[in-house]
């Protein structure tokens, strides 16, 4: 069964899906899922993001693609500086 997770983007996250968050449903409830949902339904844009962005799930940055998501997950673009 999908688990709904509700993302927020941030930066060139939100220029590149034109919406601050969203709910979608995505199964298994695996980061990767959710990677895969996101560059199917925006495209390119959202590719680029993803090969070197990543994401805040449950306030921990992670980056595998096997993490369990759930609740809220962030999408973070990389940032410049550091």
């Amino acid at each position: 069964m999908p688990t709904e997770i509700e993302i927020r983007y941030f930066a060139a996250a939100a220029e590149a899906t034109g919406v601050e968050s969203e709910t979608l449903a995505v199964s298994p409830a695996e980061l990767g899922a959710l990677q895969d949902a996101l560059v199917e339904r925006y495209g390119e844009p959202m590719q680029r993001i993803l090969r070197s962005g990543s994401f805040l799930v449950g306030g921990v940055v992670r980056r595998d693609r096997a993490t369990p998501v759930a609740g809220t997950v962030d999408v973070l673009p990389p940032f410049a500086g550091g």
